[in-house]
């Protein structure tokens, strides 16, 4: 597996060894111990998480707060996405700045995002299959939230707005400024 840190600390791509032949392919999708010794953290993962989305999805942007704070390993089992982690460490020389990067089923690349930052994708093809884990445990007391179109991190969704599909939920999400 080869691991490269992102424009924003502690936040990696990580691109697992894929092996081919007239069969198809295997890959070892996550190897704790090598985990940890590549990006140097001592991270235990306590929940898998699943998405099935329609292309046109923007989930998003989302962390929790407190001692529910999480870290993410993310990948894509099938079709693709363009995805988004931000930097809420306030005390981050990369506070405020995203990182977005193609997640497919083809690259099979991940994208480690640690906690303090907040993450969201938009699903780029129908029947997108998504996929993270997480190093704590869901509190629904403890979900925040950023707008997608906020005006001062000025992410660049590259789909047109009316062909965003965004939940009433994510819709009410506040404002970077406020947090």
């Amino acid at each position: 597996m080869e691991v490269k840190e992102t424009n924003l600390k502690g936040c990696y791509i990580l691109q697992p060894k894929i092996f081919e032949d007239k069969r198809g392919y295997f890959v070892e999708s996550f190897n704790q111990k090598i985990f940890n010794k590549l990006v140097g953290l001592n991270v235990n993962f306590v929940q898998d998480n699943e998405s099935q989305s329609s292309k046109g999805v923007l989930r998003g942007l989302h962390f929790q707060r407190g001692e529910y704070a999480q870290a993410k390993l993310v990948r894509v089992a099938r079709g693709s996405v363009m995805d988004v982690a931000v930097d809420l460490r306030s005390d981050s020389e990369t506070y405020g700045h995203h990182f977005s990067i193609i997640l497919s089923d083809e690259n099979k690349t991940q994208l480690y995002v640690p906690r303090g930052f907040a993450h969201g994708f938009l699903v780029l093809e129908d029947n997108t299959v998504f996929n993270y884990k997480c190093d704590n445990y869901y509190n629904k007391a403890s979900e925040s939230g950023i707008i997608y179109n906020d005006k001062d991190l000025n992410i660049d969704w590259n789909m047109p707005e009316k062909d965003l599909i965004i939940s009433e939920k994510d819709q009410q999400l506040l404002p970077f400024k406020t947090l």
